[in-house]
């Protein structure tokens, strides 16, 4: 069944599908009515034809800027740089952030051959030199790579008239101190402001 083995391999190759995931989903493909597989196939096939970076922040879009681009009400002088486009999405949820987005489309991990190269930088260094920016917000993730790709980041920041933040990390609402690994604590105490009872 070179064909079955064919499809597997290609879902295993798929973010989170695993061995037996891959097998599960090839054979409720194969087992789903053909109209049901055409049209996953016809939507992937339109996706790929009309989803493209949107030419500002990267995030993906089907014109030539994004939805939140092209929102005249965002603040266009602070920019929150994110790893993926699913952050963005992230981010928007929290509905604290107003400003527009770059996204790096990667991070740095020797471990996977991934450099600054893997990195969308020529383009977050074309807006900054293009001017009427005054802040960037560093939200890549908390763990070894993203604070890696925050350093790197900050470096390559240093000679642009910009204020470089990153998002604070540590205790979470609701959290127990005794339930949180020391890092967090760390970054907690790291990260620690002032604090008043009015």
């Amino acid at each position: 069944m070179k064909s079955f083995e064919k499809l597997v391999a290609n879902l295993r190759r798929l973010p989170g599908i695993g061995p037996k995931q891959a097998e599960r989903l090839a054979l409720h493909l194969l087992r789903a009515p053909a109209a049901e597989s055409e049209a996953l196939a016809a939507a992937l096939r339109e996706a790929k034809a009309r989803v493209r970076p949107c030419s500002v922040c990267l995030d993906y879009t089907e014109g030539d800027t994004c939805r939140l681009c092209s929102d005249p009400g965002r603040d266009r002088s602070v920019v929150c740089v994110v790893e993926q486009p699913t952050d963005v999405d992230a981010v928007e949820r929290s509905r604290s952030f107003g400003g527009l987005y770059h996204v790096l489309h990667g991070r740095l991990s020797p471990i996977h051959g991934a450099g600054p190269e893997a990195l969308r930088l020529a383009e977050l260094e074309a807006r900054l030199k293009a001017g009427g920016i005054s802040e960037v917000i560093l939200a890549t993730d908390p763990d070894t790579e993203g604070e890696a790709t925050a350093l790197f980041l900050a470096q390559v920041l240093k000679p642009y008239p910009v204020r470089v933040t990153r998002l604070a990390q540590g205790v979470p609402m609701g959290g127990h101190l005794d339930y949180l690994d020391e890092q967090t604590v760390s970054c907690a105490v790291k990260a620690r402001r002032d604090f008043t009872s009015s």
